[in-house]
């Protein structure tokens, strides 16, 4: 909680803060074999400028330490890269009326990390923010199996599929979802600074990511249920 005083999240449209998140992609999965050399030094890809993507930067005293992608997915918008990697899983939930957020392209920088093992929780905090505003039936997240206890253990995730090949990337990934309503609940009141107020979930998916006029930086909102207990 207290290391939320100094992050601001900016919801990225553009300039010269897009091209940043995206050599932060490319250094981070270049390191870790999730990807082979690109030329641009940059990783993006065809679901990026989706009308139905926000894509983040996590700033920590203005500076980025780590990005996250999200889609909004329904029947009217089945747009992401889990629609397209794991159909047999997505589309007939989609075409039922059920909601989803598809959490991807998350890359940290850990030579900037304010402390151990901070980034994954003050990058996470997003797909929590956005559960909340939307709705949803659950929140996925593809993942490299060696990653799946931690995601189980803060998030009740359940693994969907087995690890295979996933668009974009050279190491096998498997699909996990993190089921909302009362594990949402929960998961909440475990770890408070997950919680936001009505403001900043608006203020990151009122509009879509392209729209140019939503606004660049969020603070979070957590202290404000800290400070009303």
């Amino acid at each position: 909680m207290q290391l939320l005083e100094h992050v601001d999240y900016r919801l990225i449209t553009g300039g010269e803060d897009l091209e940043a998140i995206y050599r932060l992609r490319y250094q981070s999965y270049l390191q870790s074999g999730m990807c082979g050399p690109i030329a641009s030094g940059m990783f993006e890809d065809r679901w990026d400028n989706l009308p139905n993507s926000y894509r983040f930067g996590v700033y920590f005293d203005g500076h980025l330490v780590s990005t996250l992608r999200l889609h909004y997915i329904s029947r009217e918008h089945p747009y992401s890269p889990s629609v397209d990697a794991y159909p047999e899983i997505l589309a007939e939930r989609l075409a039922r009326g059920e909601t989803f957020i598809d959490g991807t392209r998350f890359a940290t920088d850990a030579d900037s990390a304010p402390a151990p093992g901070v980034l994954p929780f003050l990058t996470l905090r997003l797909g929590m923010v956005a559960a909340s505003y939307f709705g949803l039936t659950a929140v996925l997240t593809p993942i490299k199996i060696e990653h799946s206890a931690y995601y189980a253990r803060i998030f009740h995730a359940i693994q969907r599929t087995e690890g295979k090949v996933f668009p974009g990337v050279l190491a096998p990934i498997a699909l996990f979802e993190i089921p909302c309503g009362e594990n949402l609940r929960q998961t909440l009141e475990r770890f408070p600074f997950f919680k936001s107020t009505a403001v900043e979930q608006r203020m990151m998916f009122a509009n879509p990511a392209i729209n140019r006029l939503t606004p660049l930086s969020i603070v979070p909102t957590a202290k404000y249920y800290r400070d009303a207990a």
